[in-house]
């Protein structure tokens, strides 16, 4: 695969840690700099914003999705290759979902959590058969990681399904393991079953 697609899901808001910005910048040129796509939420505020500008500014190709409702929230980024504007939060997913190669969540919060799970969850069922990455910055999710742990430890979700999830605290390393990843994803994309 030459050109890989990678939906990037992450806050509306820049967080607390300067760290969090500095991974979201990393993300977006290192997407620019593989000659790769960056497909995410379409916003212009917060990480989605840093991020895209990133990867508009390294020469990537960025495609945003947002529902008419959130365009004056989440201020629908103006400069973008392609700016969908969709009628509901599910047609968003969806058409980020079928449009990516790969998938990975930064920093963010309750609808990046939402985001994240529901792919996660679609891999599991075998709706696609993409990877799906969380990129662990300067330890945000470390509660989040231990908390999954438990829940395979009482028996809620197996070993298998914990392992889908590719987690790394360096953007390079966790982009080298999705491109790899997703070289060898087989299943057709059935979003329909949904």
């Amino acid at each position: 695969m030459s050109t890989l697609s990678l939906c990037v899901y992450c806050g509306s808001r820049l967080g607390a840690q300067v760290a969090y910005q500095t991974a979201a910048r990393q993300v977006g040129t290192l997407i620019g700099q593989r000659g790769w796509q960056l497909v995410y939420g379409g916003g212009n505020a917060g990480l989605m914003g840093t991020v895209a500008n990133a990867a508009l500014a390294a020469g990537a190709s960025v495609i945003g999705v947002i529902p008419q409702s959130l365009m004056g929230r989440e201020l629908g980024h103006p400069g973008l290759s392609e700016l969908h504007v969709v009628d509901t939060m599910h047609q968003r997913k969806q058409m980020m979902a079928e449009r990516a190669d790969a998938f990975v969540a930064l920093p963010g919060g309750i609808g990046t959590f939402e985001e994240l799970f529901e792919v996660w969850t679609w891999r599991q069922l075998g709706y696609h058969d993409k990877p799906v990455g969380l990129l662990n910055v300067d330890g945000y999710y470390n509660r989040l990681l231990s908390f999954m742990d438990q829940a395979v430890a009482e028996g809620f979700v197996p070993s298998a399904q914990r392992q889908l999830l590719q987690v790394a605290n360096d953007p390079v390393v966790l982009l080298d393991q999705l491109a790899e990843r997703a070289q060898h994803a087989t299943a057709p994309d059935d979003y329909r079953k949904i």
